[in-house]
């Protein structure tokens, strides 16, 4: 589990000795305004070198996937080190392209991305996907319609909602949105390939056609229509809304000390319907087993044991998966996902895209292996980024992840869990518009967001900010970067909210060198932490720095010149309820060894969810 919030840049190398504003182009016509504009910018220039900036504008009506700028650099002058963007060199003529990531550009929306490089000289001939950078472009009359959209089927519907997905149309400019009908009414209007209808009666069939449009206002035949009747008496689909899934983190037998058994001794398992064990690896498109002595080889004394038997040498199944089995034997109703990926393991998924019925069939023999197969009731994938970046960069494309949970869920069938961990970045062109998580989410039981992480010490030198704002607040540093932006724009792309948890975490996360004691306050590096920088179990903050003050519905504090934010009792009590009149399915969190040896925040969670 990360962070789901935005690429860093890597800082250049060097002293700037003059600032100058040095542009590609004056200020663009007024035809700019309907086109896709780009401005190229020097920052700063000392002579031998330089470092420069290129800003591109959506200046159309419409959103774009991608983009592309060309331009020409007089002999003696080049560019080395790019960042936000891919660079191709012929001779003096230069391509930048997005990264994946940063393609997607919502209308008068703007994205950036920097460089550095040697010569006096500067860009000529600066063009923007094929049209000059200023927008004095023609533009050519559009009366192509987009073709009609393909396989509308339902997700998930309960009494009053109906949630709805279909395969993107095509467009020879691009299509901008969709109109959604409840037989001839038109139900609602998305830019995304999903939506949940509300507002309709229990008990009753409905027909529901999706038309699509360009930006020119050209609109493509009707889909073929799909019948789904409601369900009876305000029922809620597969969603129960009580929930609470722990991690399991392999590693913290080790350093951490924490064992299944202490999920008992805590009381948390008698709290907890699911535990993901975390995680298994991803290599060469296949689900691999991540650490061989952690998972089936520690042999276990008696005192460490859940039901107080050592190991014995001879017996074909020892660590943790053997004390998840007696954990479960004891928890008849607690039920083991296999969760595989995460931020280290994450980089396994783009081979895995390239052949999902391969990657479903190696994690199915995995999860099912005879040694284990009573353990685990499914599987959970935890994909860090899908046609993004995290710890390193995806371009799989936009239906990368839907293609591979459908494998996975063919795969596996309807007898066991498929869920998966997904980003919480819902800010606009974010890693969440990278990804078709609105059609993925009809081949999960839930999807996993993660709420937590949008800030922390790896901004070193702040704003200072709660790494888990339950709503956006005046002085975010990020907007989309909080849990109500998050579910709420996952309903949008038409995600069931009982097919979503809300997630906590069991840490805080913490800057040193801060003198301000309100959010927003400039920092010296991350605070300093038991495992790592930057991060503490709630078990320890409690103590060390408790928490005085709240924001966003997370609570903060400032001691000494070191400041934390983490969720609490209370304020997770507060996010319980808030989740419930959203009508989520429950709560997840990271991860189990975080909590007071007495289970102060899952027992919040479970009150909380009732």
């Amino acid at each position: 589990m990360s962070r789901p919030g935005g690429r860093r840049a890597t800082a250049l190398v060097g002293v700037a000795t003059l600032a100058v504003a040095s542009t590609l182009l004056s200020a663009p016509p007024a035809s700019s305004a309907e086109a896709v504009t780009a401005s190229c910018t020097k920052t700063s220039d000392w002579g031998s070198g330089f470092q420069g900036n290129c800003t591109i504008t959506n200046g159309t009506g419409a959103g774009i996937s991608s983009w592309k700028i060309e331009g020409d650099l007089p002999s003696g002058t080049s560019i080395g080190s790019v960042w936000d963007a891919n660079k191709a060199v012929s001779g003096d003529h230069y391509t930048f392209t997005n990264v994946g990531w940063n393609g997607s550009l919502a209308a008068g929306k703007t994205v950036s991305f920097g460089f550095g490089g040697t010569g006096p000289g500067w860009f000529t001939g600066c063009k923007i996907n094929g049209s000059p950078c200023d927008g004095s472009g023609e533009p050519e009359i559009d009366t192509q319609a987009p073709t009609a959209p393909g396989n509308l089927h339902s997700t998930g519907k309960s009494a009053t909602t109906v949630a709805l997905s279909w395969n993107a149309s095509t467009d020879n400019v691009g299509v901008t949105g969709y109109d959604v009908y409840n037989g001839g009414t038109k139900a609602a209007t998305v830019t995304g390939t999903g939506v949940t209808v509300t507002g309709l009666t229990p008990k009753t069939a409905y027909d529901f056609t999706v038309k699509a449009r360009d930006k020119a206002g050209n609109v493509s035949p009707a889909s073929a229509p799909v019948s789904v009747t409601t369900d009876e008496g305000g029922g809620t689909g597969p969603g129960t809304g009580d929930k609470v899934i722990g991690y399991f983190a392999q590693w913290g037998i080790y350093q951490r000390g924490y064992h299944v058994k202490n999920i008992d001794t805590s009381g948390s398992a008698a709290k907890l319907t699911h535990i993901n064990y975390a995680f298994g690896n991803v290599q060469g498109g296949r689900c691999t087993i991540g650490d061989s002595y952690a998972d089936y080889d520690k042999a276990y004394q008696a005192g460490e044991s859940v039901d107080g038997v050592a190991d014995t040498w001879d017996q074909p199944l020892r660590g943790n998966f053997n004390q998840l089995r007696k954990l479960k034997k004891k928890y008849p109703n607690l039920k083991v996902l296999f969760s595989f990926g995460g931020w280290t393991w994450s980089g396994g998924f783009t081979e895995a895209a390239k052949n999902p019925a391969a990657f479903a069939d190696s994690c199915y023999k995995l999860v099912e292996d005879p040694r284990w197969a009573d353990v685990f009731d499914g599987i959970d994938i935890d994909w860090e980024y899908p046609n993004a970046c995290g710890l390193s960069c995806d371009t799989s494309g936009k239906d990368a992840f839907k293609n591979l949970l459908g494998a996975v869920r063919a795969k596996f069938g309807t007898g066991n869990l498929v869920t998966a961990a997904i980003t919480a970045d819902a800010s606009e062109g974010g890693k969440m518009d990278a990804t078709d998580y609105g059609g993925a989410a009809q081949y999960v039981d839930w999807y996993n967001p993660m709420t937590y992480d949008y800030f922390g010490g790896w901004d070193a030198k702040g704003p200072t900010a709660p790494h888990s704002p339950l709503t956006r607040y005046d002085r975010i540093p990020h907007e989309g970067f909080n849990t109500a932006d998050t579910i709420g724009k996952l309903k949008r792309l038409g995600v069931p909210a009982n097919k979503l948890l809300i997630g906590i975490g069991f840490y805080g996360r913490g800057w040193t060198g801060v003198t301000e004691e309100a959010p927003g306050g400039t920092a010296t590096g991350p605070a300093g932490g038991t495992y790592e920088a930057g991060i503490e179990d709630y078990k320890v903050l409690k103590n060390k720095c408790p928490a005085n003050k709240t924001i966003a519905g997370t609570a903060y504090a400032k001691c000494g010149s070191d400041w934390w934010s983490y969720d609490t009792p209370a304020t997770i009590r507060g996010k319980m309820a808030w989740a419930k009149g959203e009508g989520l399915g429950g709560s997840f969190f990271w991860e189990l060894s975080g909590d007071t040896t007495g289970g102060e925040l899952i027992t919040a969670i479970k009150n909380g969810l009732g």
